[in-house]
């Protein structure tokens, strides 16, 4: 009994001491959990913020949209659309890298090369998947909720009017920085500047809440260009069908308002969709009206005859003797098709007389006709600002030789954009007042340059009156109900061993109403296919037909309505039959 007792009291005492043993473990682990979590509570607080801000805080970029470009009256040529783009921390989305497959499907990319991408920046921790996405696609691939995944909403560039205003508005890259045209002349104005903000994030990387905003974007500012967009896809439909039916290489128009220098229209063929980045080729987008020279043939011959006329020697009457229909100038012989004889300054417009018009200029000094062409703005910018703008060649009287001086008479060795030739035209219809071209809407004209008196103006422009008459050459740009002033040109293109035979730059240049002149437009068609080529023929009819209906649309009066006789008028009210 009593050693029974004293293993039982062994027992209690061997199970006293576990109990203890085991309270003892448990509250020394209590303690230090309690200890730790003290010391992280209190003591590291600091630390530990840190390290949640470091892994769950993030300052995203708030993308700015460019300005809106518009034409004169506020229709939009270029817009900022809102987009998606896809991006991903690649050290995130290490663990999930078994579901390359699904996300490369789901951005519609091939899975090996994501896959490449992906593995070859494990070191970085921003890395563009996708760029220019619709919400909703980008939408789609954030529903996989695979780790390191994320959106940037940024804008893409769309040109409602596409190749219309294609030349003119030109395209930005990716990033939304301008590259040709006017986005790129005017990239610091209608560029934004991104701002900036910080937000909360989970595990997978999805925003949770916007936390603090560290900068505002400021989105850039509106440009309101002179495009008058009716008569922009006037003078695009109208140049397009001219290509088209002549087989021509290439054409421009320009259309000018002559009274403050603002571009209203401005088109080429061929031309390019900005919208799509495959036409981007510098052969296809490239403005051929500001960028590319040509040698103006007879369209500069009213420039000499102004200059003629300002030196007080000669009048539109003034007779220059063509006879026998040719004329030698050093090496070179000039002729005309016929031997037209005695005729007036106003004649040689009309008829278009290489002979008389060199007779005319060699009568002049070089320096007299070097300066007048000069001050219309040969050889010069134009002042619009347009990236890659040609100043065409005008060589100074200095390196001139006889023969350079008649050959300038009838536009050859000179040359001039279409840009620059609508300018000097705009001056004459202006009164010998030269003013800045514009691309940009204007409140008021711009003070100007008077490079002829307003009496030598109106005199070339009645002379030119006559080119549109019959007898004139050309006829083909007349207008029902309009007084024309304009040039015909025909020249031949130079080339490798010197001018081709068989290929030609057709071109005519007018103002109307020529009584008072509201537009300016020149139309160039370069290498016309077929038996038509002359300016007469090719371009003529392609002015007409646009200053016609630009007339029609800016509600510019007719200058030249019939004149109905008041006794007819009475005899038909007199004869005219009773009605029922």
């Amino acid at each position: 009994m009593r050693r029974g007792a004293e293993t039982k009291h062994k027992a209690a005492r061997r199970f006293t001491g576990r109990v203890m043993l085991v309270t003892a473990f448990f509250g020394l682990v209590a303690a230090s959990l309690m200890g730790r979590a003290v010391h992280l509570q209190v003591l590291k607080t600091e630390f530990l913020n840190e390290q949640a801000d470091t892994r769950h805080l993030r300052t995203e970029k708030i993308s700015a949209h460019r300005g809106t470009i518009t034409d004169r009256h506020g229709e939009p040529l270029a817009i900022s659309t809102p987009v998606d783009s896809i991006w991903v921390n690649p050290k995130q989305f290490a663990p999930a890298v078994d579901s390359i497959p699904k996300l490369a499907t789901a951005l519609g990319v091939d899975s090996q090369i994501l896959m490449r991408r992906i593995t070859r920046s494990m070191d970085k921790e921003f890395l563009y998947l996708k760029r220019h996405l619709r919400p909703e696609q980008a939408a789609e691939v954030l529903a996989l909720e695979l780790p390191g995944i994320d959106v940037l909403r940024e804008y893409r560039r769309y040109y409602p009017a596409s190749e219309v205003t294609g030349h003119l508005v030109g395209f930005t890259d990716i990033d939304d920085q301008g590259q040709e045209g006017l986005e790129l002349a005017f990239n610091h104005w209608l560029a934004g500047e991104s701002g900036a903000k910080r937000v909360l994030k989970d595990r997978l990387g999805r925003p949770i809440e916007n936390v603090a905003s560290i900068r505002p974007p400021h989105h850039g500012k509106d440009l309101r260009t002179s495009i008058d967009l009716r008569l922009q896809y006037l003078a695009y439909r109208t140049l397009k069908s001219a290509i088209k039916t002549h087989n021509a290489r290439s054409g421009s128009i320009v259309v000018l308002d002559v009274q403050t220098g603002e571009v209203l229209a401005i088109v080429n063929q061929p031309t390019y969709n900005p919208n799509d980045r495959s036409q981007l080729a510098a052969e296809r987008y490239r403005n051929r009206a500001i960028t590319d020279i040509f040698e103006p043939g007879s369209s500069i011959k009213p420039l000499v005859a102004a200059a003629a006329i300002e030196s007080g020697q000669y009048g539109p009457s003034s007779i220059v003797d063509t006879a026998p229909g040719f004329v030698v100038v050093g090496p070179k012989k000039i002729e005309d098709a016929d031997n037209l004889g005695r005729v007036s300054l106003t004649t040689i417009l009309a008829r278009s007389s290489n002979v008389g018009i060199t007779k005319l200029a060699m009568t002049l000094q070089p320096d007299q006709l070097w300066e007048t062409m000069a001050e219309f703005g040969l050889g010069a910018l134009t002042s619009s600002g347009f990236p890659g703008e040609s100043a065409g060649m005008l060589s100074h009287f200095s390196n001139w030789r006889p023969i350079s001086q008649a050959t300038l008479a009838y536009g050859y060795g000179v040359s001039v954009t279409p840009l620059q030739l609508a300018q000097a035209y705009a001056a004459l219809g202006n009164g010998g007042m030269l003013r800045p071209v514009s691309l940009v809407a204007l409140d008021a004209p711009p003070e100007g340059a008077q490079i002829v008196s307003t009496g030598t103006a109106e005199t070339i422009r009645n002379m030119l009156e006559e080119v549109v008459q019959p007898g004139g050459t050309g006829t083909k740009a007349a207008i029902d109900g309009y007084r024309v002033a304009g040039k015909t040109g025909t020249t031949w293109k130079f080339g490798t061993g010197g001018y081709s035979q068989d290929k030609y730059i057709s071109i005519f240049a007018g103002l109307a109403p020529a009584s008072d002149p509201h537009l300016a437009t020149i139309v160039v068609i370069d290498e016309p296919g077929g038996e038509l080529y002359y300016g007469s023929d090719v371009a003529a009819p392609v002015f007409a037909d646009v200053m016609a209906e630009s007339l029609r649309l800016l509600a510019v009066p007719p200058d030249a309505l019939p004149v109905r006789d008041p006794g007819s008028a009475m005899q038909a009210m007199v004869t005219r039959p009773e009605t029922q």
